[in-house]
Order: C-alpha cells, then sequence, then structure tokens
C-alpha cells in the first residue's frame, strides 16, 4: 500500500464540486442576467482543447477557435434563463450576447480566467 508523503497537500489544487453563479450584462443595452457556472479541471480543459486541434494532410496543426468557444460554454453553463446550452441556442444569438458569454471562457493556450478572444478567433 502506498504511504502520502507528508508536506505537500495536494487537495488544494483541486476543482472544487461548488459552482458559481456570475452576473452577466451586456455592455450595449445594459441587460443583465445570472448564470450559473461550474469549474473545468484542468484535464477537462486540455480535452476540450484537443478535440479543437485539427491536424492537415501535410502534418500542419489548426485550431478551431470557434469549436472551442462553443464546447466550452456548453460545458461550463450549467444554469441560465434560456435552458440548456446547446449548438442550436449558441448559434441563434448576436454578437452582444456571444461577447458576454464569451467572457466566461478561459484562454485556450495559457492560464485560466478570461480569454484573449483574438487569440482564439484566429485558428477559426
Amino acid at each position: 500500500m502506498a504511504q502520502t508523503r507528508k508536506g505537500f497537500d495536494y487537495s488544494k489544487y483541486q476543482i472544487s464540486p461548488s459552482n458559481e453563479k456570475k452576473i452577466i450584462k451586456i455592455p450595449e443595452t445594459g441587460d443583465e442576467f445570472e448564470i450559473t457556472v461550474k469549474k473545468l479541471s484542468w484535464n477537462k480543459r486540455n480535452q476540450i482543447v484537443s478535440n479543437c486541434l485539427v491536424i492537415g494532410k501535410n502534418g500542419t496543426q489548426t485550431f478551431n477557435g470557434e469549436r472551442y468557444m462553443k464546447d466550452m460554454l456548453k460545458e461550463i453553463i450549467i444554469d441560465s434563463p434560456w435552458g440548456p446550452t446547446t449548438e442550436t441556442f449558441l448559434v441563434s444569438i448576436d454578437e452582444r450576447l456571444g461577447q458576454a458569454l464569451e467572457s466566461l471562457v478561459p484562454t485556450a493556450f495559457g492560464s485560466e480566467g478570461g480569454n484573449d478572444s483574438e487569440e482564439i478567433k484566429k485558428g477559426s
């Protein structure tokens, strides 16, 4: 049986099972609404990033930013005024709501929290 080493508390690096309520504001209209999001594990985020990488015939890699954004939003939003966050919903919204939701998505490459949407869009 493996023994646990003392001195390193790995539990502080584990994702908590609690969800977080966030207020989203649409700057152009001033509308606000509340949604509930869950934190993703490092592994789950990497799975989504991997699924968005496309390897071309000559071995070049491109990143599908559109797919990343949609997959992340479908995964992290667990309660919202519109119900489930589906592909159908995401393709039906305008730029104002889309940009407000993008602020929830961590960058695909780099640290968590917020995004540089221009970096993400480069590969789409």
